[in-house]
């Protein structure tokens, strides 16, 4: 197999054309039988190959700077970069992460967790080339879809106009997840429909080269050339913005994708070639439905069917409450950030047409467009990631916050993720969620819970109000075994709350059946603060442990320590169990949480430890 013969750089340049077209192909059997095994994303790498291949092998990644926004699509990188022997270890804890890591390899330029960043980090290290007077070159590889997120133009705009050379190179597939929205993704489908000019420069220069004088009939003729690419395509944003563009070209030919690599990094000048590529390319089930491989569970190569189980996810629970409640309420609206099936919403987009808004990439837009909405009367919900919602924290406050508009939002992937690591953890929203001004966060154990609670967010309580909840199924919580968590002479008091809870209940099982006796009090919502039960409760046991799967800074946790302590009640004894730093690396749950204390093992020895006893 050639691609067990791919290890050094030079080892891919020493290919024919012939053999590049061979490497792709059994790249992506690589990739299918791999992800299939360990899940990960699967349809924006099978797009890549061929690009990929070609950017290897015009740049040394060793000392160029290669970045990919988002790092969805890196494995093919990872891959012609020493890391195939380790990729059984994929999205498991201590083996390679699912983006591109810096720590795990030199040819890792920037971590790439979040859409639309990779221009704006290009052009600082762009420039930091220039003024530390280094030679390497810089390159930006973004999906289109990162194009409907406003951080892109941010960037575009500052590097068309500093005139420092770099490439950007636009992966265009008409998708992100789903199919891409808005008018900039209009602009690039016009684009698509004229590729002939590739065709025509090329013939044009291998006419030039060949002819004497002909490198100064090409300089001649450039303006000459460029009102002609400008009569069959049009100026292109881009080029408003100060970019030279080239393109489209096909990204699954990797010697034309070379032969434009090669004039891009020769130009000198910021480049935006325009890439045209097929998400899922090679594998026919991601082909037909490539929002479906986008991120995929283990699965069986040959059928494309999903290995894992079936039941139902807390997303799926939301969006069908809010279907339901939408038919009782017309002022119902949903919002998305280009994650309608992530987060649930395929049902209500179908439903409820003229009332969903998908607004791409653009979670800062999300929000104030909610604030409009919810000012002139409807009930915006706006179903976000946790860690992508972080991307509108100054809209939260401005927006929202200060003229207390009601604007619910629906909190998905709240709290440990599992294998798409650190980027994805949403461990920071407890924090800054409770800085809003009048925010309301309520925290569901159950998916019971979820749907009392999203009623009463939208049609109950007023101001601004968020509904976290976890990724998939977990939280079998059930409500009749918690009324009687609380006894007369407690040993200590344990304060958690949403799916927590089940840890900490089998912990409190345990204690029970050693004649331990504990309070436990479930928080079902942490903004505000609700704390009459844990005063009384301390009243009695003296000792308080918090448990919340949460980073340590704006915990919960220190908030309740805080105002008992200026209350003059604090506790004698304290522990506060929690992600510290928020940091967690990549694993699956179960280890997470054991690896952080969070898990029925770590509760356990920690409330031994408070009250005094060996565990």
């Amino acid at each position: 197999m050639l691609l067990n013969e791919i290890h050094t750089r030079a080892d891919l340049l020493r290919l024919t054309p012939q053999e590049n077209q061979q490497l792709c192909g059994e790249i992506r059997e690589f990739l299918v039988r791999h992800i299939a095994r360990t899940g990960g994303h699967l349809a924006s790498n099978l797009g890549v190959v061929e690009l990929t291949v070609a950017l290897h092998q015009v740049y040394d990644t060793e000392k160029d700077r290669i970045l990919f926004d988002v790092g969805h699509q890196s494995y093919v990188h990872k891959i012609l970069t020493g890391r195939m022997d380790r990729f059984s270890t994929l999205r498991t804890y201590g083996g390679l992460a699912g983006f591109p890591k810096p720590s795990e390899s030199v040819h890792d330029a920037f971590i790439a967790g979040h859409a639309s960043e990779s221009v704006s980090v290009a052009l600082g290290m762009a420039r930091a080339r220039t003024l530390l007077h280094e030679d390497y070159s810089v390159v930006a590889v973004l999906g289109d879809g990162a194009l409907t997120g406003g951080l892109a133009y941010e960037g575009l705009n500052d590097a068309g106009a500093s005139g420092e050379p770099l490439v950007v190179v636009l992966n265009d597939n008409g998708m992100s997840i789903t199919t891409n929205v808005g008018a900039i993704s209009r602009h690039l489908k016009l684009l698509r429909l004229k590729p002939g000019y590739f065709d025509l420069k090329k013939a044009y220069r291998q006419f030039t080269r060949k002819i004497p004088g002909g490198a100064a009939l090409y300089r001649f003729t450039h303006g000459l050339k460029t009102r002609l690419r400008r009569r069959l395509i049009g100026v292109t944003i881009f080029e408003e913005m100060g970019f030279s563009y080239l393109g489209p070209v096909d990204g699954h030919d990797v010697e034309k994708l070379k032969f434009l690599l090669k004039e891009a990094k020769g130009m000198n000048c910021p480049v935006l070639l325009h890439v045209i590529t097929k998400k899922g390319k090679g594998y026919i089930p991601a082909e037909v439905t490539p929002s479906k491989y986008h991120g995929v569970g283990r699965f069986n190569p040959v059928t494309g069917l999903s290995a894992g189980g079936s039941g139902k996810s807390f997303s799926e629970t939301f969006g069908q409450t809010l279907c339901d409640l939408a038919i009782e309420d017309q002022r119902i609206c949903a919002i998305t950030a280009a994650m309608e099936q992530g987060t649930g919403l395929s049902q209500f987009a179908a439903s409820f047409h003229d009332r969903y808004f998908d607004v791409g990439i653009a979670e800062g837009h999300a929000v104030s467009m909610a604030a409009g909405l919810a000012k002139q009367g409807l009930l915006p919900v706006f179903a976000v990631y946790s860690t992508f919602l972080q991307r509108s924290y100054d809209m939260l406050q401005q927006d929202v916050g200060l003229l207390g508009l009601h604007v619910v939002l629906a909190v998905d992937r709240a709290g440990l993720v599992g294998e798409d690591g650190e980027t994805h953890h949403g461990v920071f929203d407890v924090g800054y969620l409770r800085q809003i001004p009048g925010m309301t966060v309520f925290c569901p154990a159950s998916q019971a819970e979820l749907r009392r609670m999203l009623r009463e967010a939208i049609l109950e309580t007023s101001g601004p109000v968020a509904v976290r909840y976890p990724r998939g199924g977990n939280g079998a919580y059930d409500g009749a075994v918690w009324e009687n968590q609380c006894c007369d002479a407690p040993a200590v008091t344990i304060v958690t709350y949403g799916i927590t809870i089940n840890d900490v209940l089998a912990t409190v099982k345990r204690l029970r059946d050693e004649h331990i006796s504990v309070d436990l009090i479930k928080l079902d919502q942490i903004a505000p603060l609700h704390l009459e039960p844990v005063r009384q409760s301390l009243a009695h046991s003296g000792k308080l442990l918090v448990v919340e799967e949460t980073a340590a800074a704006g915990c919960v946790g220190s908030a309740i320590l805080a105002q008992l302590v200026q209350e003059g009640a604090a506790p004698n004894a304290v522990r506060l169990i929690n992600l510290q730093s928020g940091l967690v690396p990549h694993g699956s749950l179960p280890l997470l949480r054991h690896r952080t204390g969070l898990d029925e093992a770590g509760i356990y020895q920690a409330t031994k430890e408070l009250i005094g006893l060996e565990a």
